[in-house]
């Protein structure tokens, strides 16, 4: 079975079995604040085309103005619902409709935001040469990415000095040697550490 067919055929039958959780998460968001259930946000995909990434909102309205990566769990921008769907992964569940429309695949380097994708090295840029996935390894590794950016000085100079080149080194290894069965083991891991307790 070819990645897309893969791709597809998981996201429908995800998105099928969801849907009553679907209905439970939009109903606390808009009963939690104000604001859209849906939060859209530009990010890098394939051969550098920008596309629109689903998210379930776990913000207030208007809080991604201020920085564009949130710093700890506890990030006072985060609502009491969102602290929650962040926890457990589940923000990230609408993305099923990126990967059905073709923008996404379940495993493939995060997608980026434009900002940090300009200062990727010729090397680096080869991520993109791949669609860009709801999970990786550098998603599995990083899973406590916002409690290492807490307490940081400059958090996004830390996150592009210190992260982004690891989480880069990850993907080009995806890129280079990506298979069915790997991508199976990451979508495992990733179930499995949802759940792990740290």
């Amino acid at each position: 079975m070819g990645k897309r067919a893969f791709d597809f055929l998981l996201a429908s039958f995800g998105l099928l079995m969801i849907s009553p959780l679907v209905l439970v998460v939009s109903v606390l968001i808009k009963w939690d604040s104000r604001g859209p259930v849906f939060y859209l946000q530009e990010r890098i995909g394939r051969n550098s085309i920008p596309f629109k990434v689903f998210k379930f909102r776990t913000m207030h309205i208007n809080a991604d103005k201020h920085t564009a990566i949130t710093v700890g769990m506890r990030d006072p921008r985060i609502t009491a619902v969102g602290y929650y769907l962040r926890k457990f992964k589940i923000d990230e569940l609408p993305q099923l409709i990126n990967v059905l429309a073709g923008s996404m695949s379940l495993v493939g380097p995060r997608p980026e935001l434009k900002k940090f994708v300009d200062v990727y090295t010729e090397q680096q840029r080869r991520v993109l040469s791949v669609k860009p996935g709801i999970t990786d390894m550098a998603s599995i590794q990083f899973r406590n990415e916002n409690e290492l950016l807490e307490g940081k000085e400059d958090p996004i100079a830390f996150y592009i000095k210190e992260i982004m080149p690891v989480k880069l080194k990850l993907n080009l290894e995806y890129v280079s040697e990506q298979s069915f069965w790997r991508d199976i083991k990451i979508i495992a891991l990733t179930v499995m550490y949802i759940f792990k307790k740290d």
